[in-house]
């Protein structure tokens, strides 16, 4: 738990800053997946197996990448991307690391806040404690050391 002289040296962090975050987060997933990849499909694919492409296609584009962000955010609260912008994920009530089960319900809150058009992402851009739907169905907050000028984390209800 974080106590209220710890969350004042903290910002929520924004939805541009978010966005390089993920930037940098799909290239690191893109060179481990690049090399996978090649290994099982080789250059061309010319004798089809259906059942073995779709246990690889699902394993590389949904269970690899699920992998990826639960393992990197339960190791440090934070994937690569938010790691490079000293941000990480918080639970939105104590500041505390989120449980494991947060992190899973934060992954599958991804898939609710694309469906609209991505709006649940967008939204991070104008919620006042800068959390996009997954992060409101989770309670997390990605958060980061304050910057001068900007509102300081408040926890709780």
């Amino acid at each position: 738990m974080m106590n209220s002289d710890q969350s004042a040296e903290l910002e929520y962090v924004g939805f541009w800053l978010r966005v390089g975050a993920s930037l940098i987060d799909t290239i690191v997933l893109m060179v481990v997946l690049f090399p996978l990849t090649f290994a099982i499909y080789g250059r061309a694919n010319p004798e089809f197996d259906f059942l073995a492409a779709w246990s690889s296609d699902y394993f590389l584009a949904y269970a690899l990448p699920a992998l990826f962000y639960i393992a990197f955010w339960s190791k440090k609260q934070a994937t690569p991307g938010k790691m490079a912008i000293s941000a990480t994920i918080v639970d939105d009530k104590t500041g505390g690391p989120p449980t494991l089960t947060q992190y899973i319900v934060r992954y599958l809150g991804y898939i609710v806040a694309t469906i609209p058009f991505g709006l649940g992402l967008v939204w991070v851009g104008f919620d006042k404690k800068k959390q996009g739907w997954h992060d409101k169905m989770a309670g997390t907050v990605v958060v980061r050391p304050r910057n001068s000028g900007t509102e300081a984390v408040r926890f709780g209800p």
